[in-house]
């Protein structure tokens, strides 16, 4: 029934109020205007949040300078550095970063929990570590208020390395890998201080990357036995460089890496995706075109660039631990990179100056990247979580139906439906469909086009895509 009958009853309803008193009462109490509340839950929300926008704005160039400055003036931060010196090894980077989050939480009457998170990592682990070796992360959490077990995450890297990856003498500044993306997560911790989020946030210094991911196989462990809902992980792996060693110079791109279905998927799950679709449709891959978005809406200037491969030819980051354990997570870095300056030691060589060092940093491009992040980390924990159990059918039918559960959170006030070609890397059309639970398309034929369902909360931020993973059985 439309808004207008609601305003403009017919007479005949004055009629029969005064033939039968009671039933019109009736009658008319069910014509009577819906509450403003229920109302509202069916009209869309807002498209964007204005908050977000505030967030990427405040990134800071400067604060990101002095970070990475300060990172890589340790002179080294290799897994095998110096541990008790103040000034120089992995030791101190560690306690700076641990007194940096503790500061910020200061600042906002203690909003985050700053902890370490420790890992012995010994030879029979790998033939890359030469002796047992604490490997300790730094983490500043800061507690969701509807739901705290679920949570958003950030990392950066905390160590470096020279040529050789065991050598924790030579000078390795690392300001590119990583200490751009470490001083990232304290921007970032720095931009999110202020909010109350529904989701737990966490801005994650990881440590023992080079020697085999080793603090991000640590984190994962512990949230896959402490039960962790993790929404996403962002996992940032040298975000400063616009120089690439192919000559091109560019700050207004990144790339997003994402594997396309998760590595803990069964045969069976396989099999499905041969008959109904969905390899190019896993969490991380969502998550990588949530990033896209975010940076389309909120970064000016900022491009996204998707890449379907979990990593770098042959190489590996810290979000593939979360990715082995079934997570969503995504590596976020910059375009161009210049392996000059990568897992080099500081030299020159015919002309050529080696080595990862702050004059090959770009730090306006670094806050932007920084910007990017916080965005996503603020949209994902305001929004509610993604539908579960998407069921789709359509088969031999002019139509398509979207089926799922309804999410049990307090901030959701309805559902979009995206849909794409098959060809499309990320979705381009959507409808709002308010609180229901199912939904038919009419005149789109389930055979051209690929389909998913997200949450949306009351203020515009959604939850991730979530693609379909069965079939509506004919009832």
């Amino acid at each position: 029934m439309s808004n207008r009958d609601h305003l403009a009853p017919p007479p005949a309803h004055a009629l029969l109020a005064a033939r039968a008193p009671i039933a019109a009462l009736a009658l008319l109490a069910a014509l009577a205007p819906l509450p403003a509340r229920s109302l509202a839950a069916q009209a869309p929300p807002p498209e964007v949040d204005l908050r977000i926008y505030e967030i990427a704005e405040a990134a800071s160039a400067e604060r990101v300078e002095a970070d990475i400055r300060r990172l890589a003036g340790f002179g080294t931060r290799n897994t095998f550095s110096d541990t008790l010196s103040d000034t120089r090894g992995i030791g101190a980077a560690r306690r700076w970063i641990k007194a940096e989050f503790d500061r910020i939480s200061a600042s906002c009457g203690g909003c985050y929990e700053v902890v370490y998170q420790r890992s012995l990592v010994t030879g029979e682990d790998s033939p890359r570590i030469p002796q047992d070796t604490w490997v300790v992360n730094v983490l500043a959490i800061k507690r969701g208020a509807v739901a705290p077990n679920r949570y958003v995450i950030m990392s950066g890297d905390i160590d470096s390395r020279a040529s050789n990856g065991s050598d924790g003498e030579s000078d390795a500044p690392g300001a590119n890998d990583n200490a751009s993306g470490m001083a990232g997560a304290i921007e970032a911790a720095r931009l999110l201080a202020g909010h109350e989020f529904g989701s737990t946030v966490v801005l994650a210094g990881l440590s023992g990357e080079e020697q085999g991911l080793w603090g991000g196989r640590h984190m994962a462990r512990v949230a896959r036995e402490e039960g962790w809902e993790i929404a996403g992980v962002l996992n940032n792996d040298m975000i400063g460089n616009i120089t690439g060693v192919d000559g091109v110079v560019e700050n207004n791109t990144f790339r997003v890496f994402s594997e396309p279905t998760p590595a803990t998927d069964t045969e069976q799950d396989h099999a499905r995706y041969r008959v109904y679709g969905g390899e190019v449709d896993g969490p991380s891959r969502q998550l990588a075109r949530y990033v896209a978005r975010t940076a389309d809406e909120y970064v000016p200037n900022l491009d996204p660039i998707m890449i379907y491969r979990l990593d770098r030819f042959g190489r590996g980051g810290h979000h593939r631990p979360f990715n082995d354990a079934g997570f969503p997570a995504v590596r976020i870095m910059e375009t161009h990179e210049n392996y000059v300056r990568q897992h080099q030691n500081i030299r020159t060589e015919n002309g050529i100056a080696y080595g990862d060092v702050v004059e090959g940093v770009d730090f306006d491009y670094a806050a932007k990247m920084t910007a990017l992040n916080a965005a996503v980390l603020a949209q994902l924990a305001w929004a509610p979580p993604a539908p579960s159990n998407v069921l789709i059918g359509g088969a031999v039918r002019p139509s398509t139906t979207l089926e799922w559960e309804a999410v049990n959170d307090p901030r959701l006030v309805g559902y979009k439906v995206y849909w794409r070609d098959t060809t499309a890397p990320r979705w381009e059309r959507s409808r709002w469909v308010g609180a229901r639970t199912s939904f038919t398309l009419e005149g789109l034929v389930i055979d051209n086009y690929l389909f998913g369902v997200a949450a949306v909360g009351a203020d515009g931020n959604e939850s991730p895509v979530a693609y379909p993973r069965g079939q509506i059985r004919r009832r």
